[in-house]
């Protein structure tokens, strides 16, 4: 982005800040601060494209989250979003799809920081070793992250969540055998493969016209704690903690530290899928598993982080 064009988003929101503040303020006496959720894809200093960002830049992010957010996984966001009531402003980091590189960095420091992170992967992929679509027709055919690797994120508390089988856009599909398979049975094997229980699910694209009804409804059954969109929006205290929305962590530092300081445009964005009725001809009841336990002791440090 040009400069110009930074100092224009640097200008607004300064001439914003007294609006902000207040409403902050009232916010805090109210207990009713939102939430926010950040989603990644790739940190990595080669191969740039639109949704990687260098790793200075997230480095930056991240030390500037730190001094203004309690940083915190999904489920103490919900808690939040449940309680009714929350005074500090709070905020989740997430990864989409995948990539190997996201293992030279990014993982490493959010690790060695204790900073919580939900990592959404497309099984396809991680299990064939092959570089998403998208990737290809840019020229690009970057690497995925491998099984060992998740085995060795999860040791280290990453939470690993599941991001459909294919990274399908399940908003135009409608057969519920296809959306089934792509949703439940890709996060089934998912979890035997890491041998945990897969509690998140992203959808890909995420945005309003790329979710589906019937698939909140499926996870819900399954036993999901929660569904991750890439909505744009605050979570409103109180409001729904099942539909998690999700900002775009912007390589550009401007506009993302604007988003995050509560633009007043910034809006809570919401999508029905309780009031739609589906049949019961899908079996979605959770199977009965075992997973193996671990010791803390063999968790991922950042030194041992290894290499797809």
């Amino acid at each position: 982005m040009s400069n110009w064009k930074n100092n224009f988003i640097d200008a607004y929101r300064l001439a914003t800040i007294p609006y902000r503040a207040l409403q902050m303020n009232r916010r805090r006496k109210a207990g009713k601060v939102p939430v926010l959720s950040l989603f990644y894809h790739r940190v990595a200093d080669n191969d740039e494209n639109p949704w990687s960002m260098s790793c200075d830049e997230f480095q930056r992010q991240i030390d500037w989250l730190e001094e203004n957010f309690q940083i915190v996984d999904l489920e103490e966001c919900q808690r939040r979003i449940n309680s009714g009531f929350n005074e500090s402003p709070t905020i989740s980091i997430t990864f989409d799809d995948g990539y190997a590189e996201n293992c030279d960095f990014a993982l490493p420091m959010l690790i060695e920081r204790r900073i919580p992170v939900t990592y959404f992967v497309a099984n396809h992929f991680i299990v064939n070793q092959e570089p998403f679509p998208h990737d290809v027709l840019a020229g690009a055919p970057l690497p995925v992250n491998s099984i060992e690797v998740l085995r060795a994120l999860d040791l280290s508390g990453v939470e690993i969540g599941a991001h459909t089988r294919s990274h399908v856009d399940l908003g135009k599909i409608s057969d519920p055998d296809v959306l089934f398979d792509e949703v439940i049975t890709a996060s089934r094997e998912l979890a035997d493969l890491i041998g945990k229980r897969i509690r998140y699910f992203a959808f890909p694209f995420g945005r309003q016209e790329n979710l589906n009804a019937r698939v909140f409804q499926m996870l819900k059954k399954e036993g999901f704690l929660g569904v991750c969109s890439t909505l744009g929006g605050i979570n409103e205290i109180g409001g729904d903690s099942f539909h998690i929305s999700r900002l775009h962590g912007d390589p550009n530092f401007s506009r993302m530290q604007n988003w995050l300081t509560f633009d007043p445009r910034l809006d809570a964005p919401t999508y029905d899928y309780d009031s739609i009725e589906f049949g019961e001809a899908e079996e979605t009841q959770p199977e009965s598993r075992v997973f193996p336990s671990v010791e803390a002791s063999s968790a991922l440090t950042p030194s041992k982080m290894p290499q797809d």
